[in-house]
């Protein structure tokens, strides 16, 4: 029966009558053999004829026709650069189609080394649907496919309860025992997510059956030259290269990635690794390893490729809240990040609060710059940045936010004021107390100083700035007090120069006076903190780092 298959807008060919996929509980794939001739046609021109066609009938696919290569017609290029996956079929080749009237792309494939599920269609080719205009099936007859229907135990928990899972932890292991309940083989399961974060590179969860305990990795960015990762299916995946599918108890065990060998030596019979796509394009990847002697079934692996974009979904809800939890400690803090996404976002929303206030401005920056170069000043910065920001977390503080060379930090008071104060007067005695020992073991080019500026009051913690750009900052008399007396501190020679409110908790200091101080309208009180490298200058006996 010849069947017309005319093009349509979109220059695909549409066939009015299809193979009907049979019909099984899970997802499936049947090959079955074509009676008589079947032709392929191009615009009248013959593109393959045989006798020893084979039909595939996948799930939820329209059936595909699969020529003997010997039996087509049409000259076809050597393979091209583009390959595809499938965990049923194997990795597919491509070849051009070479007619008269021009080259078409990528329009037939074969799958030269089938999987198991698929050995009927090797040394078989496919053709794109648009690279013919006529079918002739001969005596066969198609009708069109059974749309199937998998339902179990992994659909009931996806549509009822997965959603109430709190955690990527969470989700893994009950994820891998529903699969082990749908009749899964399963022995080992890890998902690779990706993150946005500025030490981690993403984390990997991994499960294993019959232990009580997840493993989980937070890898660095070091991960992307590990040997361990550079020849590894998540590299692999990640990179958009396709799924990996190996059987690893058969004669065509082929060892391409170290981790094969490993799972084998450890009774794996089934590795498969497949891409978790998240919306905005990034492969994340799941991984499955069965130990049963005839490895994961075609219903398996449908199973799981079925639901593989909802689950993407979910393990994408929590990541989304991971990294946008991770951009806001990085960018703003932690307390702050927090209080940022629990829905403070609206402009001159904010906490009147009482706090001790710090601005550590690095000293002779652009004379560094100078001696040192960019890059080199760049990395000293960084260097500085660090140093303060852990000084000022081990002390109870937070890093709000970098201003050029500059670093301004809050110490919260609740209902210890007497703390706040010591934590920040504790940070400034550390942070010179670093500076000096850094300045004793380093380049003496590389060298800095830092000045300091503290002051105590109530400010505003919250939103300033335009409708469409907020800052999450401190606003008060206090905040514009510790970054003048910090300059002051430059002027006068003193690493620390604290307020009159912040002196009670100090041991050591030279009274500066009533100093008029820019942008302030009044004079005010001023102390130089005494630090050890001062005190013993001069002779003194060494300070205790606070008092009161």
């Amino acid at each position: 029966m010849a069947i017309s298959t005319p093009r349509n807008k979109t220059g695909r060919s549409a066939m009015t009558v299809h193979v009907p996929t049979p019909r099984a509980a899970g997802y499936g794939i049947t090959i079955q053999p074509l009676a008589g001739r079947v032709t392929l046609r191009r615009d009248g021109q013959v593109l393959a004829s045989s006798t020893q066609a084979k039909v595939m009938y996948e799930t939820r696919l329209p059936p595909t026709v699969y020529f003997p290569r010997e039996d087509v017609v049409a000259p076809l290029s050597e393979p091209t650069d583009l390959q595809t996956f499938c965990p049923f079929k194997g990795t597919a080749s491509y070849r051009d189609l070479m007619l008269a009237d021009g080259t078409l792309g990528n329009a037939v494939w074969s799958y030269d080394r089938a999987l198991p599920e698929s050995r009927g269609v090797q040394g078989h080719v496919g053709f794109m649907p648009d690279s013919y205009t006529d079918l002739d099936l001969g005596e066969n007859r198609l009708e069109p496919p059974s749309s199937g229907n998998i339902s179990g135990p992994l659909i009931d928990w996806l549509f009822r309860e997965a959603a109430q899972i709190g955690t990527a932890e969470e989700l893994t292991r009950a994820l891998a025992e529903k699969l082990l309940e749908h009749g899964v083989a399963l022995s080992r399961m890890s998902v690779m997510i990706w993150s946005l974060h500025p030490m981690i590179v993403g984390k990997n969860i991994i499960w294993k059956r019959g232990e009580e305990e997840l493993t989980t990795f937070a890898p660095s960015y070091e991960l992307h030259d590990h040997p361990s990762y550079v020849n590894s299916p998540l590299r692999h995946v990640s990179n958009g290269l396709g799924g990996v599918r190996q059987r690893l108890n058969t004669a065509e065990f082929d060892a391409s990635f170290p981790i094969m060998q490993d799972l084998r030596d450890q009774g794996a019979t089934d590795y498969v690794a497949m891409p978790l796509p998240f919306s905005n394009g990034r492969n994340n990847v799941l991984t499955l390893t069965s130990d049963h002697p005839d490895g994961f079934t075609t219903a398996n692996l449908g199973l799981v490729f079925e639901c593989v974009a909802v689950i993407s979904r979910f393990y994408e809800v929590f990541t989304q809240r991971q990294n946008a939890q991770s951009l806001l400690e990085t960018y703003v803090g932690k307390r702050t990040g927090a209080r940022v996404l629990g829905g403070e976002i609206r402009r001159g929303e904010g906490d009147e609060i009482d706090a001790a206030i710090m601005f550590c401005d690095l000293r002779g920056s652009t004379l560094l710059e100078e001696r040192l170069g960019r890059r080199a000043y760049i990395t000293l910065l960084n260097q500085f940045f660090d140093m303060v920001s852990t000084i000022v977390h081990d002390n109870g503080g937070e890093v709000l936010k970098f201003i050029g060379d500059a670093v301004l930090a809050v110490f919260p008071a609740g209902a210890d004021a007497a703390g706040a104060r010591t934590q920040a007067v504790q940070s400034a005695l550390g942070i010179v107390a670093k500076l000096e020992e850094i300045r004793s073991e380093e380049d003496p080019d590389a060298q800095c100083d830092a000045a300091i500026g503290l002051s105590y009051g109530r400010v505003i913690y919250g939103n300033v700035g335009s409708r469409e750009r907020l800052d999450f900052t401190v606003i008060g008399q206090a905040a514009n007090i510790a970054a003048r007396l910090g300059d002051y501190g430059k002027a006068s020679g003193h690493r620390i120069v604290v307020s009159e409110d912040i002196m009670p908790c100090c041991t050591s200091w030279t009274d500066l006076g009533d100093v008029k101080l820019h942008n302030v309208s009044r004079p005010v009180r001023c102390f130089g903190v005494a630090t050890a490298p001062e005190m013993e200058r001069f002779d003194l006996p060494a300070p205790d780092p606070v008092a009161g």
